[in-house]
């Protein structure tokens, strides 16, 4: 077998027309605003369903993106969707992705409260960094957290909800898209069962390399 390509570059790139191909044989209707990120989580994961599963509040990818440009901290509920996050995009932006799961004062409070180090983080980040983009990719836990911060007051700049499982993950997708949408905060929720730290890193991604201006990969100095 001779590969079709050698340099990154031009995998992404083929890559993604590959997708846009296939997006439009089935008939997908993305809306323009949204494709970046919808395109980037197929991009990761090679599966077509979150062209229907993503779902996005009204303005949800904009808000998005201008949180990003504004230099916004991303709070993570995984310390491999930190990984995953683009760093040098960050840079460019002026922005930092954190994760307090790993935190001893997070692993004490949820001791305390009987609940899971994911909450305790979630609660942490709401106090710390209120106007935070919070990405979750694991815990369904956390997107109940963030649930009830924003019933009492909570305005983060953006909630990724993708935790991927069995239980209590469809629930909690659900609750955290009706409380979004009734309190009017940006959400983009992979509603169902399948989600994972790589998806939230991959919309994180998709938005930090919209807002930058490197959704091509010579933008981010690849070859």
């Amino acid at each position: 077998m001779t590969p079709q390509h050698h340099l990154p570059a031009d995998i992404e790139r083929t890559s993604m027309a590959i997708i846009t191909e296939e997006l439009q044989a089935r008939g997908a209707d993305i809306p323009p605003e949204n494709a970046a990120v919808v395109k980037r989580v197929i991009h990761t994961t090679a599966d077509f369903d979150y062209a229907e599963n993503l779902q996005f509040t009204p303005g949800a990818a904009a808000a998005g993106v201008a949180a990003m440009q504004a230099g916004a901290t991303i709070i993570t509920d995984t310390n491999m969707a930190l990984a995953g996050i683009t760093k040098p995009g960050l840079a460019r932006l002026g922005g930092r992705a954190l994760c307090f799961m790993a935190e001893p004062a997070v692993a004490e409070a949820a001791r305390a409260a009987g609940t899971t180090r994911a909450v305790a983080a979630m609660h942490l980040a709401a106090q710390q960094y209120p106007g935070a983009v919070l990405a979750v990719g694991n815990a369904p836990t956390a997107l109940l957290a963030i649930a009830e911060e924003i019933e009492t007051g909570l305005r983060p700049a953006l909630v990724i909800g993708v935790p991927v499982g069995f239980v209590n993950v469809v629930e909690s997708k659900e609750r955290l898209l009706a409380v979004c949408e009734q309190y009017g905060v940006p959400a983009i929720i992979a509603m169902g069962r399948k989600g994972g730290s790589t998806v939230a890193a991959a919309i994180c991604n998709a938005l930090l390399y919209s807002a930058a201006e490197m959704l091509d990969p010579t933008a981010r100095g690849w070859k």
